[in-house]
């Protein structure tokens, strides 16, 4: 697959999941907290103040599938503990990721801004063409 001038191994079909499953907003901060070490559920849970329980799971399940994530239980623990860590591939994630991050916080406000250029510049346009009569 071409993209411009680059190249890219692979095809939409087989990239677009992993872009998905990467690019989603849990998947990130999951990530991005993971490359600090492993951390329990509950810790992680407590840095992500805004996410569900449910959603942790789901997305620490899926990243353990991607292969991303390991996952360890402590049995001799009671109760059993379970901590979660970055495997090799998964390391391989923060410096785009830390990447993106950083851009994001350089261009917030110039995003910010133009997305209100563009709000109102179409809001006009909406409503002047709600005051023409019908067609």
């Amino acid at each position: 697959m071409k993209l411009g001038n680059m190249s890219v191994p692979g095809d939409c079909e087989q990239i677009s999941p992993i872009l998905s499953a990467v690019g989603n907003k849990w998947t990130v901060l999951v990530i991005l907290i993971l490359s600090e070490g492993p951390k329990r559920y509950n810790q992680m849970r407590r840095e992500i103040e805004s996410i569900s329980q449910r959603m942790l799971t789901v997305t620490l399940r899926g990243l353990e599938r991607d292969g991303l994530v390991w996952r360890r239980v402590r049995a001799e623990r009671n109760p059993p503990q379970v901590e979660y860590g970055l495997t090799d591939l998964g390391r391989t994630l923060i410096a785009p990721l830390f990447a993106l991050c950083h851009w994001s916080a350089l261009n917030v406000d110039l995003i910010g801004a133009n997305q209100r250029r563009y709000d109102a510049a179409t809001g006009a346009a909406e409503a002047e063409e709600a005051a023409l009569p019908p067609r």
